[in-house]
């Protein structure tokens, strides 16, 4: 999508859906956003995949949502799990052991709201006995907008229940993770120093773009406010902000 001669994409931390999608959703809105403007943390958790080679022959257990799912199959790797394992229970009783898949070579967790302990067992299974299994994050966002009411517990959440039973550290793929932002330059043939990083979110988009070398713009359209802004205790301070994207509408029409 170009507007004003420049490229716009999309970068998103949402995994529940796959680029496929979020260009239904754009449509929706009026937008004509090609699949390849749009970098989801869903895309990016299966891009990584493909960026070290994961061997074809192994499998990837999802703690996630379809968007998930469905990248990791257009890349080609089989996986289980997923909203499938939703309703799936453990009877705890003298003896019962709980099988795994040995075959099991990456653990992806995101946001889950069918997140249970069933899947916590056996993603932890998973990372701390099949050698060498990964653990990769879509993102560690500690709340999410689910409602315009109130703040609900973000991906961070789910990650964070599987770090503290496998000791792990995971490796995030999403914002503020620099993995897409060096995917897209490359993709696109540009410089991170070329890109300007547009978003409402402190500690995901703003420092997304300060970690991937971008100029930086706050809109205060979204969940961080002025006085979040220029608070003593905040410490990412963005290149410009504005009150929202029509702004520069109206800049435009000024200069004309």
């Amino acid at each position: 999508m170009v507007l004003q001669g420049k490229r716009l994409v999309f970068v998103t931390n949402n995994s529940t859906k796959s680029r496929k999608q979020y260009g239904k959703k754009f449509e929706t809105l009026g937008l004509n956003v090609n699949e390849e403007e749009i970098f989801a943390s869903s895309f990016a958790a299966a891009a990584y995949l493909q960026s070290i080679d994961f061997p074809k022959d192994k499998k990837v257990y999802v703690i996630g949502e379809e968007g998930i799912l469905k990248e990791l199959e257009l890349a080609g790797f089989q996986h289980l799990g997923g909203p499938s394992d939703g309703d799936k229970k453990i009877e705890l009783k003298p003896g019962f052991y709980m099988e795994h898949d040995k075959d099991v070579g990456a653990v992806v967790v995101g946001f889950d709201r069918y997140f249970n302990y069933y899947k916590v067992q056996y993603g932890t299974l998973c990372i701390r006995e099949n050698p060498g299994c990964l653990f990769i994050a879509t993102n560690r966002d500690a709340v999410t907008h689910l409602t315009d009411a109130q703040e609900w517990a973000g991906g961070g959440s789910m990650v964070g229940a599987i770090l503290g039973s496998t000791k792990q550290e995971p490796l995030v793929v999403g914002k503020p993770s620099t993995f897409m932002m060096d995917y897209l330059a490359k993709k696109f043939g540009i410089t991170t120093s070329q890109i300007c990083m547009v978003g409402d979110r402190l500690d995901t988009d703003i420092l997304f773009g300060q970690n991937g070398g971008c100029k930086t713009l706050l809109v205060l359209s979204g969940v961080t406010s002025v006085q979040m802004l220029q608070s003593p205790d905040n410490s990412i301070q963005p290149d410009f902000y504005t009150n929202q994207i029509s702004d520069f509408l109206s800049l435009k029409a000024a200069t004309v």
